[in-house]
Parts: C-alpha cells; sequence; structure tokens
C-alpha cells in the first residue's frame, strides 16, 4: 500500500495508507457512527462531496455484493448507480473478506470508481476533532500528490445527482410525482411496493407547468445546502398552493420547511448513522432511525401553521414537520433505512393513505 494522509483544513494531519484509487481527493470530511452499511452507505448520493469516516474500527470484512436489479432496472443492493463520497476513512481495513453475498473487496470496488480509501487512521481522534470543531473540509494526499480543498456547501451539488430525464414506473393507478433531489433506490422501491405509480423527476423540473397528472408528490433526499435550490423550492410552494399530499425525506423536510416559509441551518458536526434516536411529538414513542444530513431547520422560523413533528433525542432538532390542516409531511431521518432499522418506515403507508 501507498503512504497517505488525510490532512485537514485546520493543518491537522493524520497519515496512513492508501487502498481503492491511488488519487488525491478532497471534500468535506464528515463520520459516521453506524457498525454495518458501508456499500449502501457509500452509493447514497446525500454523501456527494464528502469524504466519509466510518468509526466503526473494522471495515471492509464483508466485502461487497455483485450488483443485483429488479424487474424495474433498480438496483436492489446499492442505493444509487455509483459511489458518491470522495474518499473513505477507517481505523483498519480488512483486506481479506468473507460473505455468502460477497463479489469483490471494498479496495476492488473503491478503485473500479476512482475513490481512495485510507486505513490506519485514529478514527477516534478524528472524531473527536470534528466533534468538538464541527465538520472540515480535508484531502487525502497520495505519495505527496496534493489537491486543491473543496466545499460542497458553497455550490448547487443536486445536478450531479438528479436525474436530467423523467422516467416513470408504472405500478398502480395512484400516481406520484418524486422530485429527485439525490433519490435513495429503496425509497422507490417502497412506494412501488405499495403498488404506486413512480414519476421520477429532475430537481428543477416543473412539473405542474408541464401538465403532469398525479395524485401526490414527494421530494427526496440529496447532497448540500437546501437554501441553494430556488428552482425546486418554488414548485414545492406551487403544490402546496394546489392543496395536494407532499411527502419529503431528510433534504426534502428541509426543502419543504424552506417552502412553508422557514429557515435552515447548518448543524455543526451533523447526523450520520443508523442509530439515530427520534421523539414522535404526537404519541411521544421514540424510534431508531437512519440519517444522513449536515443541515436543520430552525424551529423558531417555522411558521404556526406547521408543527414539529419528530424531534431528535438527543439534541432536540428539529426532525420532521406536518402542517396542521393540510396534507403535508415530512421528515429528516430516513424511514426506508438501508442501511438501518425500519422502525419508522409506516411513515410511507401514512402518506400513501392520503393520496
Amino acid at each position: 500500500m501507498k503512504k497517505g494522509k488525510l490532512v485537514l483544513m485546520d493543518g491537522t494531519t493524520f497519515e496512513g495508507e492508501i487502498f481503492g484509487a491511488e488519487v488525491p481527493s478532497a471534500g468535506e470530511v464528515v463520520f459516521s457512527t453506524g457498525m454495518v452499511g458501508y456499500p449502501e452507505s457509500l452509493t447514497d448520493p446525500s454523501f456527494e462531496g464528502q469524504i466519509l469516516t466510518l468509526t466503526y474500527p473494522l471495515i471492509g470484512n464483508y466485502g461487497v455484493p455483485n450488483e443485483k436489479k429488479d424487474s424495474f432496472g433498480i438496483s436492489e443492493l446499492f442505493e444509487s448507480d455509483r459511489v458518491h463520497i470522495k474518499g473513505l476513512v477507517v481505523s483498519e481495513y480488512s483486506e481479506n473478506y468473507s460473505h455468502w453475498h460477497a463479489g469483490k473487496s471494498l479496495g476492488d470496488f473503491l478503485k473500479e470508481a476512482g475513490i481512495p480509501g485510507i486505513t490506519g487512521i485514529d478514527t477516534r481522534a478524528l472524531t473527536k476533532r470534528l466533534r468538538d470543531k464541527g465538520c472540515m473540509l480535508g484531502k487525502i494526499v497520495v505519495d505527496g500528490n496534493q489537491t486543491q480543498y473543496f466545499d460542497p456547501n458553497k455550490e448547487n451539488m443536486i445536478p450531479q445527482v438528479s436525474p436530467k430525464k423523467v422516467k416513470t414506473y408504472k405500478k398502480g393507478n395512484k400516481k406520484l410525482v418524486m422530485i429527485d433531489c439525490g433519490v435513495k433506490n429503496n425509497t422507490i422501491r417502497h412506494f412501488l411496493n405499495r403498488n404506486v405509480t413512480v414519476i421520477r423527476v429532475p430537481w428543477d423540473y416543473d412539473f405542474i407547468e408541464a401538465g403532469e397528472k398525479f395524485d401526490g408528490v414527494f421530494v427526496s433526499n440529496g447532497p448540500g445546502d437546501p437554501a441553494l435550490l430556488s428552482e425546486t423550492i418554488k414548485i414545492i410552494k406551487k403544490c402546496f398552493s394546489k392543496k395536494v399530499p407532499v411527502f419529503g425525506i431528510c433534504l426534502g423536510n428541509q426543502l419543504m420547511g424552506i417552502a412553508a416559509g422557514a429557515k435552515t441551518y447548518k448543524l455543526k458536526y451533523g447526523h450520520r448513522a443508523q442509530n439515530q434516536p427520534c421523539i414522535n411529538q404526537e404519541t411521544g414513542l421514540c424510534s431508531m432511525t437512519s440519517q444522513n444530513h449536515g443541515f436543520a431547520i430552525d424551529r423558531k422560523t417555522l411558521p404556526k401553521e406547521w408543527d414539529v413533528w419528530f424531534e431528535h433525542a438527543n439534541d432536540r432538532t428539529v426532525e420532521g414537520i406536518k402542517h396542521k390542516k393540510l396534507p403535508f409531511m415530512a421528515v429528516q431521518f430516513h424511514p426506508e433505512a438501508c442501511p438501518g432499522p425500519v422502525d419508522t418506515e409506516n411513515l410511507f403507508d401514512e402518506f400513501i393513505k392520503l393520496l
């Protein structure tokens, strides 16, 4: 393995060894505290532009599965058609893997994608620094080969993960427009499994102006700062004015909040893992959720017509909003999981009842 370094914007340097693609890379360094699920996390479009640190000490021991697609051409094992992270940081990478589903090593998977990984890093010390100082820009240096720092929060990342054309998955009589800002494959599957036809559209496609026929609207997850998506926010406002059912997840929650009149802000280090506790403010029940986000809705700016639906049990940040009278609902976490617990997948059923 070649020698490498992870260099943070503040000058902090961690030395290690490179696996995957032996190329330099840069992005925002973030951490996830999940124990499993790296194939799904690496292909999650919400990680676009980020260098992902995995806090679990041993990574790669179960390899990466070969691709398998369903009858709609949707991957059953990955959350999109490519790796979205800019780099992977681990404490100990296992070159040897063993799993009945495995088709290749994690290193080979990253190499094919052109993405570097770095092992031998004190991920505990790195995570503590990010928790104290907040997520910061960083770069992976390979054998002294450098690259410039890159901030994914200062540009609109959505065109890189959103489709260019409209695509329809025909299933049932109910029709759902899915505003794809970087949707995960398992989210699409949840609607199809519930016999709903999905019309998947680009982030800036005005489907109302185009005359699309639909029963409801879904706003997906995705990377970056929601305040930069003015086109999407305008479209959501149109949906609100028509009073059609609207459901948002992750970035979709933030975009719906902005469209309603609220503001968003950047969290110090975000929520990224499959073990995030959220409390339903209507029932008082706490659910374990899968999360991947760096921004949140400022509850003080939420209009009086809206309620905070879910709240994070650890830091009390807004994890979901719901209109008091109209069929608008959104959550900050990922009820579709992949990876993670399925405690809240019933929210898809709640929304479909509104169609």
